[in-house]
Protein backbone atom coordinates (compact mmCIF):
# COMPACT_ATOMS: atom_id res chain seq x y z
CA UNK A 1 0.00 0.00 0.00
CA UNK A 2 2.79 1.94 0.06
CA UNK A 3 2.46 5.50 -1.85
CA UNK A 4 -1.33 4.86 -2.39
CA UNK A 5 -2.59 7.83 -0.86
CA UNK A 6 -0.16 10.10 -2.16
CA UNK A 7 -0.72 8.17 -5.56
CA UNK A 8 -4.59 9.06 -5.34
CA UNK A 9 -3.85 12.43 -4.72
CA UNK A 10 -2.41 13.27 -7.63
CA UNK A 11 -5.58 12.72 -9.63
CA UNK A 12 -8.07 14.55 -7.26
CA UNK A 13 -8.12 18.31 -8.15
CA UNK A 14 -11.36 18.26 -6.40
CA UNK A 15 -12.17 16.65 -3.28
CA UNK A 16 -9.96 15.08 -0.13
CA UNK A 17 -9.12 11.15 -0.32
CA UNK A 18 -10.76 9.56 2.73
CA UNK A 19 -9.88 5.62 1.96
CA UNK A 20 -7.77 3.79 -0.16
CA UNK A 21 -8.71 0.06 -0.21
CA UNK A 22 -7.79 -2.97 -2.73
CA UNK A 23 -9.80 -3.92 -5.26
CA UNK A 24 -10.11 -6.92 -7.46
CA UNK A 25 -8.35 -10.02 -7.90
CA UNK A 26 -6.43 -8.80 -10.77
CA UNK A 27 -2.98 -11.38 -11.55
CA UNK A 28 -0.99 -8.50 -13.03
CA UNK A 29 -1.55 -5.07 -11.81
CA UNK A 30 -2.87 -3.73 -7.97
CA UNK A 31 -5.93 -2.08 -8.10
CA UNK A 32 -7.48 -0.12 -5.46
CA UNK A 33 -11.02 1.56 -4.53
CA UNK A 34 -10.27 5.44 -4.09
CA UNK A 35 -12.80 7.01 -2.26
CA UNK A 36 -13.49 11.02 -2.11
CA UNK A 37 -14.75 13.37 0.00
CA UNK A 38 -16.35 16.71 -1.08
CA UNK A 39 -16.43 15.82 -4.50
CA UNK A 40 -19.02 15.33 -7.15
CA UNK A 41 -17.71 11.85 -7.93
CA UNK A 42 -17.46 9.85 -5.09
CA UNK A 43 -15.22 7.48 -6.14
CA UNK A 44 -12.35 6.13 -8.92
CA UNK A 45 -10.04 3.38 -9.49
CA UNK A 46 -6.30 3.74 -8.81
CA UNK A 47 -3.82 1.12 -10.24
CA UNK A 48 -0.16 0.30 -9.87
CA UNK A 49 0.86 -1.12 -13.22
CA UNK A 50 3.15 -3.96 -13.53
CA UNK A 51 6.09 -2.77 -15.57
CA UNK A 52 8.07 -5.89 -15.66
CA UNK A 53 4.87 -7.19 -17.49
CA UNK A 54 4.33 -4.06 -19.36
CA UNK A 55 7.26 -2.40 -20.08
CA UNK A 56 5.91 0.51 -21.94
CA UNK A 57 2.98 1.44 -20.14
CA UNK A 58 2.69 4.69 -22.30
CA UNK A 59 1.71 2.84 -24.99
CA UNK A 60 -1.08 1.16 -22.63
CA UNK A 61 -2.21 4.95 -22.02
CA UNK A 62 -1.84 5.82 -25.54
CA UNK A 63 -4.46 2.90 -26.43
CA UNK A 64 -7.02 3.68 -23.87
CA UNK A 65 -7.35 7.20 -25.30
CA UNK A 66 -7.99 6.37 -28.31
CA UNK A 67 -10.14 3.46 -28.16
CA UNK A 68 -12.23 4.77 -25.32
CA UNK A 69 -12.66 7.95 -27.29
CA UNK A 70 -13.89 5.98 -30.06
CA UNK A 71 -16.40 3.97 -28.18
CA UNK A 72 -17.66 7.48 -27.13
CA UNK A 73 -17.91 8.55 -30.19
CA UNK A 74 -19.88 5.21 -31.46
CA UNK A 75 -22.13 5.59 -28.24
CA UNK A 76 -23.10 8.87 -29.00
CA UNK A 77 -24.50 7.52 -32.71
CA UNK A 78 -25.77 3.93 -31.28
CA UNK A 79 -29.05 3.76 -29.71
CA UNK A 80 -29.45 1.09 -27.17
CA UNK A 81 -32.25 -0.95 -26.21
CA UNK A 82 -34.81 0.47 -22.98
CA UNK A 83 -33.66 -0.97 -19.78
CA UNK A 84 -29.50 -1.36 -21.24
CA UNK A 85 -26.40 1.19 -20.32
CA UNK A 86 -23.21 0.91 -21.94
CA UNK A 87 -20.28 2.31 -20.02
CA UNK A 88 -16.31 3.23 -20.91
CA UNK A 89 -14.31 4.02 -18.38
CA UNK A 90 -12.49 7.53 -18.32
CA UNK A 91 -8.68 7.93 -18.48
CA UNK A 92 -8.21 10.59 -15.18
CA UNK A 93 -5.60 13.37 -15.71
CA UNK A 94 -3.20 14.87 -12.90
CA UNK A 95 -3.25 18.40 -12.06
CA UNK A 96 -0.38 18.84 -14.88
CA UNK A 97 -2.53 17.22 -17.39
CA UNK A 98 -0.66 13.74 -17.26
CA UNK A 99 -2.09 10.14 -17.51
CA UNK A 100 -0.13 8.45 -15.18
CA UNK A 101 2.04 9.51 -12.07
CA UNK A 102 5.50 8.10 -11.16
CA UNK A 103 6.11 7.29 -7.56
CA UNK A 104 9.73 8.32 -5.69
CA UNK A 105 10.19 4.46 -5.89
CA UNK A 106 9.35 4.85 -9.90
CA UNK A 107 6.44 2.57 -9.77
CA UNK A 108 3.69 4.12 -12.80
CA UNK A 109 -0.02 5.11 -11.39
CA UNK A 110 -2.83 5.55 -13.71
CA UNK A 111 -6.35 6.31 -12.41
CA UNK A 112 -9.79 5.71 -14.47
CA UNK A 113 -13.25 6.44 -13.38
CA UNK A 114 -15.23 3.98 -11.83
CA UNK A 115 -18.49 2.49 -12.99
CA UNK A 116 -21.44 3.12 -10.59
CA UNK A 117 -24.14 0.10 -9.60
CA UNK A 118 -21.99 -2.96 -11.36
CA UNK A 119 -21.04 -5.80 -10.19
CA UNK A 120 -19.02 -8.91 -11.42
CA UNK A 121 -18.87 -12.49 -10.81
CA UNK A 122 -16.02 -14.89 -10.92
CA UNK A 123 -18.20 -17.84 -12.48
CA UNK A 124 -21.41 -17.78 -14.46
CA UNK A 125 -23.94 -18.39 -12.45
CA UNK A 126 -26.81 -19.56 -14.95
CA UNK A 127 -27.44 -18.99 -18.54
CA UNK A 128 -28.72 -15.42 -19.00
CA UNK A 129 -25.56 -14.24 -17.12
CA UNK A 130 -23.90 -16.39 -19.95
CA UNK A 131 -26.11 -14.62 -22.91
CA UNK A 132 -25.11 -11.05 -20.84
CA UNK A 133 -20.94 -12.10 -20.40
CA UNK A 134 -21.19 -12.87 -24.96
CA UNK A 135 -23.26 -10.17 -25.53
CA UNK A 136 -20.79 -7.55 -23.35
CA UNK A 137 -17.81 -9.26 -25.53
CA UNK A 138 -20.31 -9.02 -28.95
CA UNK A 139 -21.40 -5.45 -27.90
CA UNK A 140 -17.56 -4.24 -27.48
CA UNK A 141 -16.01 -5.96 -30.72
CA UNK A 142 -19.05 -4.35 -32.62
CA UNK A 143 -18.44 -0.60 -31.23
CA UNK A 144 -14.86 -0.94 -32.48
CA UNK A 145 -14.82 -3.49 -35.67
CA UNK A 146 -14.47 0.19 -37.81
CA UNK A 147 -11.38 1.34 -35.29
CA UNK A 148 -8.32 0.04 -38.19
CA UNK A 149 -6.30 -1.88 -35.65
CA UNK A 150 -3.65 -0.26 -36.82
CA UNK A 151 -4.29 2.60 -34.61
CA UNK A 152 -3.21 1.05 -31.57
CA UNK A 153 -0.20 -0.28 -30.75
CA UNK A 154 0.64 -3.88 -29.47
CA UNK A 155 1.64 -3.41 -25.42
CA UNK A 156 2.37 -6.78 -25.29
CA UNK A 157 3.95 -8.39 -28.56
CA UNK A 158 3.46 -11.58 -28.65
CA UNK A 159 0.62 -11.84 -26.76
CA UNK A 160 -1.81 -14.68 -27.43
CA UNK A 161 1.04 -16.43 -29.65
CA UNK A 162 0.54 -20.33 -29.11
CA UNK A 163 3.98 -20.93 -31.21
CA UNK A 164 6.01 -18.18 -29.42
CA UNK A 165 4.81 -19.51 -25.80
CA UNK A 166 5.81 -23.07 -27.18
CA UNK A 167 9.25 -21.50 -27.73
CA UNK A 168 9.08 -20.44 -24.22
CA UNK A 169 8.74 -23.54 -22.97
CA UNK A 170 11.24 -25.05 -24.35
CA UNK A 171 13.46 -22.54 -23.23
CA UNK A 172 12.80 -23.46 -19.62
CA UNK A 173 12.77 -26.97 -19.47
CA UNK A 174 16.54 -26.89 -21.54
CA UNK A 175 18.14 -24.97 -18.74
CA UNK A 176 17.30 -27.87 -16.76
CA UNK A 177 15.33 -31.28 -15.64
CA UNK A 178 12.91 -28.58 -13.61
CA UNK A 179 10.41 -29.31 -10.92
CA UNK A 180 9.84 -32.90 -10.84
CA UNK A 181 6.04 -34.39 -9.65
CA UNK A 182 3.72 -37.01 -11.14
CA UNK A 183 1.24 -33.91 -12.24
CA UNK A 184 4.03 -31.87 -13.71
CA UNK A 185 5.16 -35.17 -15.93
CA UNK A 186 1.65 -35.39 -16.93
CA UNK A 187 1.36 -32.08 -17.97
CA UNK A 188 4.72 -32.67 -20.02
CA UNK A 189 3.27 -35.18 -21.50
CA UNK A 190 -0.27 -33.30 -22.45
CA UNK A 191 2.29 -30.48 -24.07
CA UNK A 192 3.57 -32.70 -26.01
CA UNK A 193 0.34 -35.09 -27.24
CA UNK A 194 -0.84 -31.60 -28.59
CA UNK A 195 2.27 -29.29 -30.37
CA UNK A 196 1.09 -30.69 -33.67
CA UNK A 197 -1.63 -28.27 -34.87
CA UNK A 198 -0.94 -25.52 -32.13
CA UNK A 199 -0.34 -22.39 -34.63
CA UNK A 200 -3.69 -22.54 -37.06
CA UNK A 201 -4.81 -19.70 -36.19
CA UNK A 202 -1.35 -17.99 -36.33
CA UNK A 203 -1.28 -19.76 -39.92
CA UNK A 204 -4.51 -18.65 -40.91
CA UNK A 205 -3.91 -15.25 -39.94
CA UNK A 206 -1.04 -15.43 -42.34
CA UNK A 207 -2.74 -16.31 -44.88
CA UNK A 208 -4.82 -13.75 -45.07
CA UNK A 209 -7.68 -16.08 -43.76
CA UNK A 210 -8.76 -14.53 -40.58
CA UNK A 211 -8.39 -10.33 -40.29
CA UNK A 212 -6.74 -8.98 -37.48
CA UNK A 213 -9.39 -6.33 -35.68
CA UNK A 214 -8.96 -4.79 -32.56
CA UNK A 215 -9.82 -6.89 -29.67
CA UNK A 216 -9.49 -7.28 -25.64
CA UNK A 217 -7.00 -9.15 -25.28
CA UNK A 218 -8.46 -10.89 -21.69
CA UNK A 219 -12.41 -11.21 -21.74
CA UNK A 220 -12.73 -13.33 -18.50
CA UNK A 221 -15.99 -13.56 -17.10
CA UNK A 222 -15.11 -11.19 -14.14
CA UNK A 223 -14.18 -8.31 -16.59
CA UNK A 224 -17.55 -8.13 -17.53
CA UNK A 225 -19.67 -5.66 -15.23
CA UNK A 226 -23.55 -6.47 -14.75
CA UNK A 227 -26.23 -3.66 -13.81
CA UNK A 228 -26.77 -4.12 -10.13
CA UNK A 229 -30.57 -4.19 -10.00
CA UNK A 230 -31.40 -5.82 -13.55
CA UNK A 231 -27.90 -8.27 -14.15
CA UNK A 232 -27.18 -7.09 -17.50
CA UNK A 233 -24.26 -6.29 -18.90
CA UNK A 234 -23.12 -2.62 -18.98
CA UNK A 235 -19.33 -2.85 -19.37
CA UNK A 236 -16.08 -4.87 -20.55
CA UNK A 237 -13.02 -3.69 -17.86
CA UNK A 238 -9.72 -4.59 -17.28
CA UNK A 239 -8.55 -2.64 -20.66
CA UNK A 240 -4.82 -2.77 -20.63
CA UNK A 241 -4.70 -5.59 -23.13
CA UNK A 242 -6.46 -3.91 -26.11
CA UNK A 243 -4.55 -3.82 -28.93
CA UNK A 244 -4.97 -5.82 -32.88
CA UNK A 245 -5.37 -9.34 -32.81
CA UNK A 246 -7.90 -11.98 -33.81
CA UNK A 247 -11.49 -12.15 -32.53
CA UNK A 248 -10.72 -15.74 -32.05
CA UNK A 249 -8.30 -15.06 -29.23
CA UNK A 250 -11.13 -13.29 -27.45
CA UNK A 251 -14.35 -15.26 -28.12
CA UNK A 252 -12.00 -18.62 -26.90
CA UNK A 253 -10.43 -17.12 -24.36
CA UNK A 254 -14.05 -15.84 -22.90
CA UNK A 255 -15.67 -19.66 -23.40
CA UNK A 256 -12.66 -20.95 -21.82
CA UNK A 257 -13.30 -18.76 -18.41
CA UNK A 258 -17.00 -18.95 -18.77
CA UNK A 259 -17.91 -22.26 -19.83
CA UNK A 260 -15.49 -24.08 -16.90
CA UNK A 261 -18.60 -23.92 -14.09
CA UNK A 262 -15.53 -24.90 -11.13
CA UNK A 263 -13.62 -21.58 -12.07
CA UNK A 264 -9.65 -21.10 -12.58
CA UNK A 265 -9.02 -21.43 -9.29
CA UNK A 266 -10.75 -24.73 -8.58
CA UNK A 267 -8.69 -27.33 -6.25
CA UNK A 268 -10.62 -30.12 -7.83
CA UNK A 269 -9.25 -30.02 -11.55
CA UNK A 270 -10.06 -33.55 -12.53
CA UNK A 271 -13.63 -32.48 -12.09
CA UNK A 272 -13.09 -29.67 -14.61
CA UNK A 273 -15.40 -30.37 -17.85
CA UNK A 274 -16.41 -27.50 -20.47
CA UNK A 275 -20.64 -27.11 -19.77
CA UNK A 276 -22.00 -27.10 -23.44
CA UNK A 277 -24.76 -25.39 -22.60
CA UNK A 278 -23.17 -22.65 -20.97
CA UNK A 279 -21.41 -22.06 -24.32
CA UNK A 280 -24.67 -22.12 -26.32
CA UNK A 281 -26.16 -19.36 -24.42
CA UNK A 282 -22.65 -17.69 -24.72
CA UNK A 283 -22.31 -17.62 -28.03
CA UNK A 284 -25.88 -16.91 -28.58
CA UNK A 285 -25.20 -13.09 -26.87
CA UNK A 286 -22.37 -12.81 -28.50
CA UNK A 287 -23.22 -13.18 -32.19
CA UNK A 288 -26.80 -11.22 -31.13
CA UNK A 289 -24.10 -8.46 -31.63
CA UNK A 290 -21.52 -9.19 -33.69
CA UNK A 291 -22.94 -11.69 -36.63
CA UNK A 292 -23.28 -8.44 -38.56
CA UNK A 293 -18.93 -8.31 -38.70
CA UNK A 294 -18.42 -12.08 -38.84
CA UNK A 295 -17.06 -13.70 -42.61
CA UNK A 296 -17.60 -17.26 -42.65
CA UNK A 297 -13.94 -17.24 -42.69
CA UNK A 298 -14.23 -16.59 -39.01
CA UNK A 299 -17.29 -19.43 -38.57
CA UNK A 300 -14.87 -22.02 -39.41
CA UNK A 301 -12.38 -21.08 -36.80
CA UNK A 302 -13.81 -20.88 -33.75
CA UNK A 303 -13.87 -24.69 -33.02
CA UNK A 304 -9.92 -24.46 -33.26
CA UNK A 305 -10.11 -20.99 -30.70
CA UNK A 306 -12.24 -22.87 -28.02
CA UNK A 307 -9.99 -25.61 -28.17
CA UNK A 308 -6.74 -24.03 -28.01
CA UNK A 309 -7.44 -21.13 -25.79
CA UNK A 310 -7.13 -23.56 -22.70
CA UNK A 311 -4.12 -24.91 -24.33
CA UNK A 312 -2.30 -21.59 -24.51
CA UNK A 313 -2.83 -20.76 -20.52
CA UNK A 314 -2.40 -23.78 -19.23
CA UNK A 315 0.61 -23.83 -21.04
CA UNK A 316 1.70 -20.23 -19.96
CA UNK A 317 0.89 -21.56 -16.34
CA UNK A 318 2.65 -24.33 -16.65
CA UNK A 319 5.91 -22.62 -17.82
CA UNK A 320 5.85 -20.00 -15.53
CA UNK A 321 5.58 -22.81 -12.75
CA UNK A 322 8.85 -24.15 -14.01
CA UNK A 323 10.36 -20.79 -13.95
CA UNK A 324 9.96 -20.16 -10.51
CA UNK A 325 6.61 -17.96 -11.07
CA UNK A 326 7.82 -14.75 -12.57
CA UNK A 327 4.77 -13.45 -14.54
CA UNK A 328 1.80 -14.59 -12.46
CA UNK A 329 0.60 -13.59 -9.07
CA UNK A 330 0.60 -17.14 -6.93
CA UNK A 331 -0.11 -17.96 -3.02
CA UNK A 332 2.04 -21.03 -3.24
CA UNK A 333 4.64 -22.45 -5.36
CA UNK A 334 2.65 -24.86 -6.74
CA UNK A 335 -0.35 -22.66 -7.36
CA UNK A 336 0.45 -22.19 -11.09
CA UNK A 337 1.15 -25.94 -11.68
CA UNK A 338 -2.76 -26.95 -10.19
CA UNK A 339 -3.63 -23.62 -12.35
CA UNK A 340 -2.21 -25.35 -15.23
CA UNK A 341 -3.93 -28.59 -14.59
CA UNK A 342 -7.44 -27.06 -14.67
CA UNK A 343 -6.73 -25.45 -18.21
CA UNK A 344 -5.32 -28.90 -19.51
CA UNK A 345 -8.21 -30.41 -18.40
CA UNK A 346 -10.86 -28.25 -19.99
CA UNK A 347 -9.15 -28.99 -23.02
CA UNK A 348 -9.46 -32.38 -22.47
CA UNK A 349 -13.19 -31.76 -22.70
CA UNK A 350 -13.27 -29.60 -25.03
CA UNK A 351 -11.96 -32.27 -27.65
CA UNK A 352 -14.73 -35.11 -26.58
CA UNK A 353 -17.10 -33.05 -27.28
CA UNK A 354 -15.98 -31.13 -30.69
CA UNK A 355 -18.91 -32.45 -32.33
CA UNK A 356 -21.62 -31.03 -30.00
CA UNK A 357 -19.76 -28.03 -29.88
CA UNK A 358 -19.04 -27.63 -33.71
CA UNK A 359 -23.00 -28.54 -34.17
CA UNK A 360 -23.82 -25.32 -31.66
CA UNK A 361 -21.40 -23.04 -33.81
CA UNK A 362 -23.04 -24.40 -36.96
CA UNK A 363 -26.81 -23.97 -35.34
CA UNK A 364 -25.83 -20.36 -34.58
CA UNK A 365 -23.89 -19.39 -37.42
CA UNK A 366 -27.13 -18.63 -39.01
CA UNK A 367 -29.80 -18.81 -36.41
CA UNK A 368 -32.31 -15.66 -34.90
CA UNK A 369 -30.75 -14.58 -31.32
Amino acid sequence: MSHCFTAAQQFTPQGRVLDVKEYGQGNINATFLVTLEGAAVKSFILQRLNTKVFPRPELIMENLRTFTAHLRGRLQQESLPPGRRWEVPEVLLTAGGQDHWFDPDGAFWRALSFIDQARSQDTIQDLEHAREVGYALGRFHYLLSDLPPERLADPLPGFHHLPRYLRHYDQVIAQGPGKQSPEADWCHRYVAARRAGAGVLEEAKAAGKLPRRTIHGDPKVNNVLLDAASGRAVALIDLDTVKPGLVHYDLGDCLRSGCNPLGEETGDWQAVHFDSEICRALLRGYLSQARGFLTSGDYDYLFAAIRLLPFELGLRFFTDYLAGNVYFKVRSPEHNLARALVQFRLMESIELQERVIRGIIGELAGGEF
